[in-house]
């Protein structure tokens, strides 16, 4: 590794993205380097994604699809961001997953691809394999990129800090010229060595933020790693208030963090409460279980209060499919746990999932930072507004990552041999305190609990000024250990993950409207809607 330190262009994460803006950007010359924190390379958000990917519908159009778009997000979508996607997604989906990759998506008998739906789209027009899309998607482009010789991999491997020209060269006259992003520090994290990685681009797909909250559908990676670094690095963050909650996520002791795909319930699973009643009619009478996951999410949260449970149940037995051919993953995982979906309902609760917000980029994944690419959950291009529409994450991120790995193609220039040797090399502390493991996994408990129960699915003022002012103490007390300890994987994640929940809990602090899957009420009221 430290033989190896100067590419083109750097992407830090393997999800889809990542992995689009790398195969892009080799197939056009480019030296690329790819890292990531974990050992194994497919976990990601993209791996553990069910649903699927939004394709061409038979009765589909850009118009039709942009309109299920805006809907879900609550018209805070950026429309030039959504012409871009419904124009060229589709076809791009086709061109690269299913033709150039081979994905291998659901078939019809006849050989043409399947087609589901999920909450508020108004047509079938999403490419699915099963309920294992994501972990399909993800091999087939792993594959493609183990096999170019112009991408070089790096497992284990976690960005500490953006490399900034103005920030980090000891030359003094560096700082007067225009701000650039040339690399970033990568932690070995099995030597527990830094190396200074420079690069003409750095493409920043490190996913989303799940593993803030006490309940998440994401992976542990999703710890808000490349928020808390572009905003270290003065990168603008938008959006943050809109964290997305899924309604169904297994609730089960042995089983954390596993999701019940919404397609479930698009092949006519219902939710019902613990008397066995369905609710989501009171809720939303009009899209009843298949409203935007904003509404069910609030929905479940507010019938669990009224019924005094702690989680609601998906009927899946009232469902007209082949369970276990159509959902293997799900039907395979419950029977785990000892429960048979095809005989019982699966115990379900709401848990963070999604991102809406994230470091403000266009659909290029350009930053206001030169040499800054964000794509995938950790960038805001203003797609999903206030809320995501189901199945739309995977084709932004694909669409986004294409684009980049194009852009950068285009653009990106190595900093000279002066600008490199004007970066020092990490500077360890002096005497370095150890690393207490339990200490660290009692941080993160205690930001977990404090995300959800003040900045979670209802919020209120009162609620978000407490987490404020917890989270300023913790983020003081974590920055200082931060400084004096030695680094691990472990140490960089929470100061990554109090960073970025002071972000987001900032952002809705300041937004006193409630908005898609930002929902503030007055007081502590639940039904008091501000």
């Amino acid at each position: 590794m430290a033989e190896i330190n100067q590419f083109d262009v750097i992407i830090i994460g393997t999800g889809i993205s990542g992995l689009a803006a790398a195969v892009t950007a080799a197939e056009k010359g480019l030296n690329v380097g790819i890292f990531s924190k974990s050992d194994v390379l497919e976990e990601s958000n993209t791996y553990y994604a069910q649903g699927g990917i939004v394709g061409k519908g038979e009765e589909d159009s850009p118009s039709l699809l942009t309109d299920d778009i805006i809907k879900a997000g609550d018209y805070l979508n950026n429309t030039d961001a959504l012409k871009i996607l419904t124009e060229t997604g589709p076809s791009l989906v086709d061109e690269y997953l299913v033709d150039k990759l081979g994905v291998n998506f659901s078939r019809n008998d006849d050989g043409s691809l399947k087609l589901t739906r999920e909450a508020v789209h108004s047509v079938r027009r999403i490419y699915f394999d099963r309920d294992i899309t994501g972990k399909a998607i993800e091999k087939g482009m792993l594959d493609s990129v183990r096999k170019n010789k112009n991408i070089q991999i790096y497992p284990f491997h976690m960005a500490i800090d953006l490399i900034s020209s103005c920030h980090h060269s000891n030359n003094t006259q560096a700082r007067y010229g225009k701000n650039r992003i040339i690399g970033a520090y990568m932690l070995n994290c099995e030597t527990s060595t830094v190396t200074p990685v420079f690069a003409g681009a750095v493409v920043l797909a490190t996913g989303g933020v799940g593993n803030l909250f006490q309940h998440s559908s994401n992976p542990a990676v999703a710890t808000g790693d490349g928020i808390a670094m572009a905003f270290q690095a003065g990168a603008t963050i938008i959006n943050a208030e809109y964290v997305q909650f899924h309604p169904t996520t297994l609730y089960h002791r042995d089983a954390e963090n596993f999701l019940i795909s919404e397609a479930v319930r698009g092949e006519g699973a219902i939710l019902i409460n613990k008397k066995g009643e369905p609710f989501m009619e009171r809720y939303s009478p009009s899209l009843k279980d298949l409203a935007p996951r904003d509404e069910v999410s609030r929905a479940i949260y507010m019938e669990m209060e009224r019924c005094g449970s702690t989680y609601v149940y998906l009927d899946t037995p009232r469902m007209s499919i082949d369970i276990p051919a159509r959902f293997p993953g799900i039907y395979g995982k419950c029977l785990e746990v000892g429960l048979d979906i095809t005989k019982e309902p699966i115990p379900v609760v709401p848990a963070a999932h999604y991102f809406c917000g994230g470091v403000k980029a266009d659909m290029n994944g350009e930053t206001d930072i030169d040499g800054l690419y964000a794509v995938g959950e950790t960038a805001c291009t203003g797609v999903h507004g206030a809320n995501r529409l189901a199945s739309i994450s995977l084709l932004e991120g694909l669409v986004t990552g294409l684009r980049a790995g194009w852009r950068i193609s285009e653009t990106a220039q190595r900093p000279d041999l002066d600008m490199r040797r004007s970066i020092p090399q990490w500077i360890f502390p002096r005497d370095e305190d150890k690393v207490d493991p339990i200490l660290i996994k009692s941080d993160v408990s205690t930001i977990q609990a404090l995300m959800w129960n003040y900045v979670g699915i209802i919020r209120s003022r009162k609620r978000l000024a407490r987490a404020l002012s917890d989270l300023n103490y913790h983020s003081h007390r974590i920055d200082r250990f931060y400084r004096q300890a030695g680094l691990t994987r472990e140490l960089v994640e929470l100061r990554n993950a109090v960073l970025t929940a002071s972000v987001i809990t900032k952002a809705a602090y300041n937004n006193q409207h409630s908005r898609g899957c930002h929902y503030i009420v007055r007081g502590d009221a639940p039904h008091e809607k501000n």
